[in-house]
């Protein structure tokens, strides 16, 4: 027979657990866990067990725990951890990719029913079609004024209904309602809501960002440098290779416009003073891009010459006189 342990106990327990997983783990997720079961729950530990550990508990345990072992080991880091600890959440401990682990947690969810009270996580529209219910039954859709007909003795529903909308309480007609009609419109699991990292605390959307999404975002983030660089006058590496364009620019632009020059600058001031030369070597490009086009043919022809010629000199001749 088992010993069965005290509460002092067991929280001392439970804080060598969670210490030593504090100390194994760096990475960790925060799951909402409302209207979660214990057999769901048991289900998302089995799929995870390999490198990763959930762990449940009270909030005010855990949060003391984590500190007492910030005092006795000096890491700190996990100190973020307590300001997420807000309502019935749980901490998943992992040694694996945290968006696969995400991805395993997503799919141990189950349909649920709407019960009274509850506050709808999606909205609900109940489909048109035969319902199966006897013309007694009519009064459920005369209330929630849902369009009806009996159709071969049962009732009809005419039109998509939304029943329900996300964020409203479900009534008692609502969930006498989708109860008779076999409908479990919401779905239940475990929640990512924060991701810790090594002491980094984000937003589980970051998990979803692709290499393409971080380097339009670098893109993006390099460009505001360089517009702010170049708009106060200061030098920074996004910013020189504008600010060395434009400074060549303007020494260009003294040199036009005095006697001063360099190689560049003469080049372009014999533009400038003789502008045909811009049509003139506009066409020279083109036929010389035209003449090695024009070579094939020709030699294409030559080779097809001596053929002729060799049946001159055997005495041959392909058309009579």
């Amino acid at each position: 027979m088992a010993i069965k342990r005290t509460k002092a106990e067991k929280k001392i327990a439970y804080d060598k657990k969670l210490c030593s997983l504090l100390d194994e783990y760096s990475k960790v997720l925060i799951a909402v866990a409302d209207n979660v079961g214990s057999t769901q729950l048991q289900e998302i530990r089995k799929g995870l067990r390999g490198d990763s550990i959930v762990l449940m508990g009270k909030n005010t345990l855990i949060r003391r725990c984590i500190k007492v072992h910030a005092e006795k080991t000096g890491n700190k880091d996990y100190l973020e951890l307590s300001n997420l600890l807000i309502g019935n959440v749980g901490l998943i401990f992992t040694k694996g990719d945290l968006k696969e682990v995400r991805e395993e947690v997503a799919k141990y969810k189950v349909g649920a029913p709407a019960r009274v009270g509850l506050v709808a996580p999606v909205d609900v529209v109940v489909p048109p079609g035969n319902t199966g219910l006897d013309p007694s039954q009519t009064s459920f859709f005369q209330v929630l004024n849902i369009p009806t007909k009996i159709n071969k003795g049962t009732v009809e529903i005419i039109t998509p209904v939304e029943l329900i909308k996300k964020g409203d309480k479900v009534g008692s007609s609502e969930s006498a309602l989708l109860a008779k009609l076999g409908i479990r419109p919401f779905s239940y699991g475990l929640v990512i809501s924060n991701v810790y990292d090594s002491g980094s605390v984000f937003s589980p959307e970051v998990l979803d960002l692709t290499e393409e999404d971080l380097m339009d975002k670098f893109a993006c983030g390099v460009s505001m440098v360089a517009s702010l660089s170049l708009a106060i006058s200061y030098p920074t590496m996004a910013a020189a290779p504008h600010m060395f364009l434009n400074a060549y620019k303007n020494v260009l632009a003294v040199a036009v416009e005095t006697d001063y020059s360099y190689p560049h600058a003469d080049k372009i001031k014999e533009y400038l003073k003789d502008p045909s030369k811009f049509a003139v070597a506009a066409p020279a490009a083109a036929a010389a891009s035209g003449s090695g086009a024009a070579a094939a043919p020709k030699e294409e022809e030559k080779k097809d010459e001596p053929e002729e010629e060799s049946d001159g000199e055997m005495g041959f001749s392909l058309f009579d006189d």
